[in-house]
């Protein structure tokens, strides 16, 4: 499965309304939860949170993609967020994120997430990226950039 066939119209959120870290994370996993791609919401957010405990994914430049593997996730998935005002997301740059990709892989799966993550970081290490997905207004403006 490629990165790009891990995204799907309806979990994109171009307007996020979370104001803290707990918040984005529970208002993405619901996404996963509302589209059958988790089957149980603490599950999955527990396995997100201890990854968070090993350090931040707020990698900088408005960008935070957290990640869990998990029991609780059906099929490989990820889901976007957009927030225009930022959240303190304790980025490596201490600056707020933007732009959130969650990325929610089946326990059994071998690297599958690694591929993403590497995918999705080096897309977004280049500034017309980051700025074509902050503006992009539908799916299809956004997946572009991943093509």
């Amino acid at each position: 499965m490629s990165v790009k066939e891990m995204f799907s119209e309806d979990r994109v959120n171009f307007d996020l309304k979370a104001s803290n870290k707990n918040e984005v994370l529970d208002e993405l996993i619901d996404i996963l939860v509302d589209t059958g791609k988790v089957i149980d919401k603490d599950v999955f957010k527990n396995a997100v949170l201890k990854r968070e405990e090993e350090f931040s994914t707020g990698i900088g430049m408005g960008i935070a993609i957290p990640h869990g593997k998990s029991s609780a996730v059906k099929e490989a998935s990820i889901v976007f967020g957009l927030s225009k005002k930022g959240i303190d997301y304790k980025s490596m740059d201490d600056e707020p994120a933007h732009l959130f990709f969650l990325i929610a892989v089946p326990e059994e799966s071998s690297d599958v997430h690694l591929r993403a993550l590497s995918e999705i970081s080096r897309k977004l290490m280049h500034t017309e990226t980051r700025e074509g997905i902050y503006n992009a207004k539908s799916f299809h403006e956004f997946i572009k950039v991943f093509e």
